[in-house]
């Protein structure tokens, strides 16, 4: 199908002149003598390219790409120009026109017009190729962000579904090892589907903001493992540091583990106190994780209380980080550190 190029000059006979040498190169050729005429003819038809000559009887091609420009009508322009009159042609390709022909008596003028045209159109043609390619990108990246979300909106759902119904029955048990052993168990899924949680909420799916998550997990910690029981104070300090949701989810599973440890353990027969929970920046490349407390004190090698699971759970999730846990001497009560390289 021929392709159509407006030929914007108020010489009538260049016009026949391009209507007869372009259409032997099988374009149609709309001709128009100014702005007026011009864009009435782009507002009514479809055309492919633009011939635009600079010296018009009252305007200039120049003043029409700036009327173009303002109508946001993106199409090549091919400008014209005399043989002296370089800087001009600079000004057209500065201000949009895809290329420029200097105008001559001789035979090569339509040869090298032709060649203008096809090149410029072509380049239009991958432009816009790019352009829908690149839309259809966004738009199935946007889709796909879209599905995560619902996917972990209910993978979160399922999991407080699954952590109440644990907590119920962990309340009706007769067993304290029993409720003990599901309150734990509980903990744990709570950390997990409030690493989901915070993904749908999140404008970026891929990461977890880590100061909302902690805040949002030590107040979910603290409620499942004192079951409305007075317990110790939780202090939390978090920076605003990002997490790929892998390295959130270990390093939630870290924090529930270690501070169930010292909700139940640091301040016996519910003793009143304190435990802090600290995820703060080192530098630019480093967070150090903390959880402190103030109470009877444990050290790495003294036997765990309980079935000793969620300390094999912290060393296991401390490996994934590619970390480890210490624990710090104190006076009194306990200190454990992990040290985070933050992933570029």
């Amino acid at each position: 199908m021929p392709q159509t190029v407006l030929y914007v000059d108020d010489d009538l006979a260049l016009a026949r002149l391009a209507q007869k040498y372009l259409g032997r190169a099988g374009y149609d050729v709309v001709h128009a003598a100014d702005s007026v005429s011009a864009l009435a003819a782009l507002e009514n038809g479809s055309f492919a390219a633009i011939v635009l000559d600079h010296y018009l009887r009252v305007e200039t091609g120049l003043q029409i790409l700036g009327m173009l420009k303002e109508r946001q009508i993106v199409l090549p322009v091919i400008y014209v120009t005399g043989s002296s009159e370089a800087t001009i042609a600079i000004e057209a390709l500065k201000n949009g026109a895809s290329d420029y022909v200097i105008k001559t008596v001789g035979g090569e003028f339509w040869p090298l017009m032709e060649s203008a045209l096809r090149q410029a159109i072509a380049n239009a043609e991958l432009r816009m190729a790019k352009e829908k390619a690149d839309q259809e990108i966004r738009l199935g990246k946007e889709r796909a962000e879209v599905l995560l979300a619902e996917v972990n909106h209910r993978v979160a759902n399922s999991l407080a579904l699954v952590a109440a119904l644990i907590r119920l029955q962990a309340s009706n048990s007769k067993s304290d090892d029993v409720k003990d052993a599901l309150t734990e168990t509980q903990a744990r899924i709570t950390a997990i589907a409030g690493m989901h949680r915070s993904l749908y909420t999140s404008d970026d799916v891929r990461h977890v903001e880590m100061d909302k998550y902690l805040g949002t997990l030590v107040k979910e910690v603290q409620n499942s493992v004192n079951m409305d029981q007075q317990g110790p104070v939780i202090q939390l300090q978090a920076d605003q540091v990002s997490l790929t949701s892998d390295r959130a989810v270990s390093v939630g599973m870290i924090v529930t583990e270690l501070l169930t440890n010292a909700i139940k353990y640091a301040y016996p027969d519910g003793g009143e106190g304190e435990v802090r929970v600290a995820f703060m920046l080192q530098g630019s490349e480093q967070v150090l994780l903390v959880v402190e407390d103030d109470g009877i004190g444990w050290v790495e090698g003294d036997t765990p209380k309980g079935t000793g699971l969620g300390s094999r759970i912290v060393k296991s999730m401390a490996a994934t980080l590619g970390s480890t846990i210490d624990y710090k001497p104190r006076p009194s009560g306990t200190r454990a550190e992990l040290v985070l390289t933050l992933q570029p």
